[in-house]
């Protein structure tokens, strides 16, 4: 008995010690919904998300990756929903006054994105901006990374300027992707550029490449173009890890593949190539491609939570 004693008047001092060090450390990883110090100490804090993060005024840049193509959603502005507005969600939550705007638009190349989205975006005042380019670039194989990297760098050191919080992406590696992975190594080289530009503006890298999940055919549509819910989802959740603020997304567990044969593999790649890889490289080659326009989903700073916008709820057909 006295020995069971003295161990469970440790195991008692060990645990006072790290309340003590744990509430000492608090002010650094505020207490929320979920959190590590919630867990610890035995907190709860109702007002969550309140001090996770210091943004109110957040607005995306890109092309269709950040437009949300892939991810379809009748209740949020243009169908879409996507990493974007996912991202939006967990860091109004808390926060009354936190308004986010959208501008991407689906089909635009590095540097139609900067010179039509820049100087809307520093109209809105924003402290928090994401900026995806140069995936349609880098599509074409007479692209060159390091003209590409150039014009990015301009267009972020314009960015920055504001004082914003700034984050950009790298590419996916495409490696095995038929048709689009002969691209890899100028994908690459364009990567390390961008983490370059990053280091020099003190931008937020959020690494496409480096998200092995993105490996996972289940996360990309059926043109294995854009990202599927899945992908988006779990884009969003890499976003906010980036980020470092604390949120409520779960990792999505997708059902097994079926099997495949090579000969199986073939045939669906030459499906896909005739269903969406020649018509998606038409419509951009074409001489009316440059003429269409479209608009942004969310080209105003607004709340994200309302009638327009679903309050995070998880994709269906996953479970966490």
């Amino acid at each position: 008995m006295p020995a069971l004693q003295r161990a469970a008047d440790h195991t008692a001092a060990s645990h006072a010690v790290l309340r003590i060090i744990c509430a000492w450390i608090r002010p650094l990883f505020p207490a929320g919904r979920g959190s590590f110090a919630e867990a610890v100490l035995g907190d709860s804090d109702p007002g969550y998300g309140a001090d996770l993060h210091p943004w109110s005024r957040y607005v995306a840049l890109g092309d269709s990756f950040t437009e949300g193509v892939g991810d379809p959603e009748p209740r949020s502005p243009g169908g879409l929903r996507g990493w974007a507005d996912r991202v939006a969600e967990e860091l109004s939550k808390g926060h009354p006054g936190f308004v986010y705007a959208n501008l991407a638009v689906r089909g635009l190349r590095l540097e139609q994105i900067l010179n039509q989205q820049t100087g809307p975006a520093l109209a809105l005042q924003p402290d928090l901006i994401t900026l995806s380019a140069g995936g349609n670039d880098m599509a074409f194989r007479g692209s060159d990374p390091d003209k590409l990297a150039a014009k990015l760098d301009a267009g972020v050191e314009l960015l920055s300027s504001t004082g914003a919080t700034l984050v950009l992406f790298t590419g996916p590696d495409w490696g095995a992707t038929p048709l689009l992975g002969r691209n890899r190594a100028r994908v690459a080289i364009f990567n390390e550029h961008i983490r370059t530009i990053a280091m020099l503006h003190k931008a937020t890298i959020a690494d496409l490449w480096a998200l092995r999940q993105l490996k996972d055919p289940r996360m990309w549509d059926p043109d294995r173009l854009h990202l599927s819910p899945l992908g988006h989802h779990t884009v969003a959740m890499m976003v906010l890890e980036s980020l470092h603020v604390p949120h409520t997304l779960q990792p999505l567990q997708p059902g097994g593949l079926p099997e495949r044969n090579w000969r199986q593999t073939r045939a669906g790649d030459l499906v896909w190539a005739r269903q969406y890889l020649i018509p998606w490289a038409l419509r951009r080659l074409g001489p009316h491609a440059a003429e269409k326009e479209l608009r942004a989903k969310r080209p105003e700073a607004e709340p994200v939570v309302g009638a327009d916008m679903p309050a995070g709820a998880l994709t269906a057909g996953y479970s966490p």
